[in-house]
């Protein structure tokens, strides 16, 4: 069974910084790229970030470029989001999400599907 569990979520207030962590399992973590992907209170999912299968290739939106840094180790299984220089117009839950095959990686962020995603960690920059 496929698990994606998210957590680091938390209140900040604009300009801090949070690290969220994913930790996989149940698939072979190590051959699937993988996403971020958000959704802000009464708005759609938004995918932020991708990460090839080996952990050294990296796509994000341009909403979160410069700013967030998405990270893979899978020797442990874990998948990383360093959320840096945090704005109000980031509060959102934050999930991780798995490619749906393995092996693949597009640096477009629209291009590919996620077949499973965790349940969320909450992030909330206010003053």
């Amino acid at each position: 069974e496929v698990q994606l569990v998210e957590s680091g979520g938390g209140l900040v207030q604009p300009g801090g910084s949070l690290t969220l962590s994913c930790a996989a399992s149940g698939f072979t973590f190590s051959t699937h790229s993988m996403f971020w992907v958000r959704q802000a209170p009464g708005k759609g999912l938004e995918r932020i970030s991708t990460i090839n299968f080996g952990g050294t290739k990296t796509s994000y939106a341009d909403t979160v470029a410069g700013r967030f840094t998405m990270s893979k180790d899978n020797a442990k299984n874990t998948l990383y989001l360093q959320l840096n220089s945090l704005k109000p117009e980031d509060t959102a839950v934050y999930y991780c999400a798995k490619y749906w095959i393995p092996g693949i990686w597009y640096d477009d962020l629209q291009e590919a599907r996620y077949d499973y995603r965790g349940q969320g960690t909450q992030v909330t920059v206010t003053s």
